[in-house]
């Protein structure tokens, strides 16, 4: 009987590890960018603001989607038949995958805390010749790098304390793309 409690602490633990790694590009996902990306904006030049319009041409909803890619990003249904909320949560994911040029147009809403008049601004602003390059310094940690940084950690104490520090590392480094992709 204490053989199978050794087993189930060691296996909690190790699912505890494995949940810990999987949650955080989702933690990051929802609190990193959601309040700082203009999604009406990016709706607006989309769609003209209609976030249920189906005119026949492939895409769907405010945001435009593919109904592949609504679907290999979380969607369910139809995009044009869902809320405003589960289009940019379905969005939030597009952009984490494949980036602003998603919406090749309207992804100038989707700089980092970019609203409307911005986007507008930056479309009418006259290019400026490039400065001549300076050395790079090196690049400070981001918020993100922070909490990937905090939630490895994490996962290291309890890997340990359940005794999966080897298992952990192995889902590290091949998870390592992933990982460091998220920290940009």
């Amino acid at each position: 009987m204490h053989k199978n409690r050794k087993i189930s602490s060691r296996a909690l633990g190790f699912a505890a590890v494995t949940g810990a790694l999987v949650a955080v590009p989702f933690a990051m996902s929802g609190t990193a960018s959601a309040a700082t990306h203009d999604w009406d904006g990016v709706a607006q030049c989309e769609s003209g603001g209609n976030w249920h319009i189906n005119t026949g041409n492939g895409y769907y909803g405010g945001l435009q989607f593919t109904q592949s890619t609504w679907r290999a990003n979380g969607g369910s249904g139809m995009a044009n038949q869902a809320s405003k909320e589960e289009q940019v949560r379905v969005a939030e994911n597009v952009l984490a995958t494949q980036g602003a040029g998603a919406w090749p147009v309207c992804g100038k809403y989707l700089r980092w805390g970019a609203s409307a008049e911005d986007a507008s601004d930056t479309q009418e602003a006259a290019p400026q010749p490039a400065p001549a390059p300076a050395p790079a310094p090196a690049p400070a940690p981001t918020d993100r790098q922070v909490l990937i940084d905090q939630a490895k950690s994490a996962g290291e104490q309890v890997a340990k304390q359940f005794g999966f520090d080897g298992q952990y590392q192995q889902i590290l480094q091949q998870n390592s793309s992933l990982i460091e992709s998220l920290g940009h």
